[in-house]
């Protein structure tokens, strides 16, 4: 696996040391009441994110990635409920808005790209048209032409042509709708940028593309971006900071170098570890068990019964998220000394 790229990363992991985080996530809680029992996605979730920063989200199916990012939008729908925590961006706690006050913070200040672009886009309007009514539900003031100013200037942004404004969804790639999406999503500048998964359904080359395009938004914008995905050379070359989560919870947030060298939660070890090399071609190494039902979740760590390193502790006792020197994150009791 290739880590070169991550020097670009150290060095804004350096200028961001000490800026202000422009996301803060603090004790998100999701619980989901179904007619089997009562789930929680999310079990107090927290990290700080500053701007122009990247952080990948991975972990298994069913880990909570996706929850937590419909939750900072404020998009659980029932049986799921936000039980506690706050969002802020910036100075606004997203959490404390009325439902006015939220729809005009998506876009603005959070935005959401969707993990299937085929089925977010309209097929029977205009990509021009979906583009417009964003911006015209969120500035009822803005005059035409600066409407259609901002839409070229978004479409330009992710390196398509203007032309698109005009073309219908079934016209184009699916590297090309991602990419619509993406437009949409900066179409008012948003301080905060959340990919669910937006290159899982492409070829590699258009993985790249995408990628690459989201970068260059990121950089226009000085907006912070969380890339939640299962592609873990993906986020070796491209992000700075990944995050990993199992059964709900955080379990370990580090530096992409940190990460992919010297993974601390023995989870995030398993996960490395069971990446392909060119040293052990045709080895095979996969994690042994299967991730636990949020209806029956087990005893203290959640992670035990398939933690080669479970103690007596951890069987009984859910760990609490230690911060170990250089400011990484790691939910374990064999570090509680350390923190």
């Amino acid at each position: 696996m290739n880590l070169a790229t991550t020097e670009n990363a150290s060095s804004r992991n350096a200028a961001a040391a000490g800026a202000s985080p422009i996301l803060r996530v603090q004790d998100l809680v999701v619980t989901y009441y179904t007619d089997l029992g009562r789930a929680r996605a999310l079990d107090g979730v927290s990290f700080t994110l500053e701007a122009g920063m990247k952080m990948g989200m991975v972990g298994e199916s069913g880990s909570g990635k996706s929850t937590l990012a419909l939750a900072m939008m404020r998009m659980i729908k029932p049986p799921g409920r936000i039980e506690g925590g706050h969002v802020w961006v910036g100075g606004t706690d997203l959490q404390s808005l009325d439902d006015e006050g939220m729809r005009k913070a998506r876009l603005s200040k959070i935005a959401y790209i969707p993990q299937g672009a085929m089925n977010s886009l309209n097929p029977v309007t205009r990509i021009g048209e979906q583009m417009v009514d964003a911006i015209k539900s969120h500035l009822s003031g803005e005059s035409r032409q600066a409407i259609n100013d901002r839409c070229v200037w978004a479409l330009k942004s992710v390196d398509l042509d203007p032309g698109v404004f005009h073309m219908y969804a079934h016209e184009l790639s699916g590297g090309m709708k991602q990419r619509v999406c993406i437009a949409i999503g900066i179409l008012l500048r948003p301080e905060v940028i959340i990919a669910d998964e937006p290159t899982s359904a492409l070829d590699v080359v258009t993985q790249r593309q995408v990628m690459e395009t989201i970068d260059k938004v990121q950089d226009e914008l000085n907006s912070a971006v969380i890339l939640i995905g299962h592609d873990m050379g993906l986020m070796a070359q491209t992000m700075d900071r990944v995050a990993v989560m199992y059964a709900g919870r955080l379990v370990e947030v580090a530096t992409v170098r940190e990460m992919f060298t010297d993974p601390k939660h023995p989870y995030s070890q398993a996960l490395i570890s069971s990446l392909p090399t060119l040293d052990n071609r045709g080895q095979f190494k996969g994690i042994p068990g299967l991730a636990p039902s949020l209806l029956r979740l087990p005893s203290g760590c959640a992670f035990h019964p398939r933690c080669p390193l479970a103690s007596d502790r951890s069987r009984s006792e859910k760990p609490k998220v230690n911060v170990l020197p250089g400011g990484r994150l790691v939910a374990c009791h064999i570090y509680d000394q350390e923190s």
